[in-house]
């Protein structure tokens, strides 16, 4: 967590450390350049590092929650769209292109298309931006031995970004995005200036590579509540249904944590976590 000592990332880190009894360290910027040598702080900025922290393999993770749920019994369809869903006492139903379903329960977690889907939530489609970027090949500083993931607080907002991968340095700003109407018709392409935004965001803190290539980039959409934290609870008109969505675009990580709340609130077991901030109709005021 790289950012001013009074900014969010960094007292958000502390107060977090403070609150879990967490030990924590907060490093001058002489101290991070002789420990993560790519990085560059300004005077006036700190990092506060976690040793425990990573990074997770989507495609691994994701195989290996859907080996647990069919080893479980589990139906798994892909590529089949919902077009509506119905609930009433006797229980849901869900229309796909292909056909129909019946359940007792239903969780819906349809990221981007929750707006369509529960138009009543409060909900914005953002589109983002990631690129893989490269400076040199065999510079060993941007190694995940030597450059950790990051999360930065600039003057103009948030970025973040990891260790050289097999497909690059990734890196991206955080919430700055168009807003999509229809998630169905985003516009997919990039256009060169669109990566300036970056280069701006990286230039003080990791100057070689806000200058680097751009080896990849993709499009991806954050589904946003004005606060930007989740939404994990049942619908308030339909007892039988699950919300579980608006994620932010960092949804992911949480997966298995989620999944048991889920599985919980879908079968009438109390959840073992507090879920008051992620209430459907929780008074959720813009985040700044």
């Amino acid at each position: 967590m790289i950012g001013p000592p009074d900014g969010e990332i960094v007292r958000g880190a502390l107060r977090s450390a403070q609150t879990f009894d967490i030990p924590v360290e907060v490093l001058t910027p002489s101290q991070v350049a002789r420990r993560f040598p790519a990085f560059r702080l300004q005077a006036h900025e700190v990092a506060v590092p976690d040793p425990r922290a990573g990074y997770l393999e989507p495609d691994a993770c994701n195989r290996a929650h859907l080996d647990v749920a069919r080893a479980s019994g589990a139906s798994l369809r892909f590529d089949e769209a919902v077009v509506e869903w119905r609930a009433d006492s006797q229980g849901v139903r869900v229309d796909t292109e292909r056909g129909s379903y019946f359940a007792d329960q239903l969780v819906l977690a349809v990221g981007s298309r929750m707006p369509r889907l529960v138009p009543d939530l409060p909900l914005t489609v953002e589109r983002q931006l990631l690129f893989w970027l490269e400076h040199d090949p065999a510079d060993a500083r941007f190694d995940a031995a030597a450059f950790p993931i990051y999360l930065y607080e600039y003057s103009g907002g948030w970025c973040y970004g990891f260790p050289r991968l097999a497909r690059g340095i990734k890196a991206a700003v955080m919430h700055r995005g168009e807003t999509v109407g229809d998630a169905d018709h985003v516009r997919r392409t990039i256009d060169d200036a669109e990566v300036l935004p970056l280069r701006d965001a990286l230039k003080t803190l990791l100057p070689e590579l806000a200058c680097g290539r751009v080896r990849e980039s993709a499009v991806c959409l954050f589904t946003n509540t004005p606060d930007l934290h989740f939404v994990i609870d049942i619908h308030p008109e339909h007892p039988n249904v699950v919300i579980s969505s608006a994620c932010s675009g960092h949804g992911f990580k949480f997966a298995s944590a989620i999944g048991e709340i889920q599985a919980d609130l879908a079968t009438g077991r109390p959840p073992a976590f507090d879920l008051s901030l992620f209430r459907f109709d929780a008074n959720r005021v813009p985040a700044v």
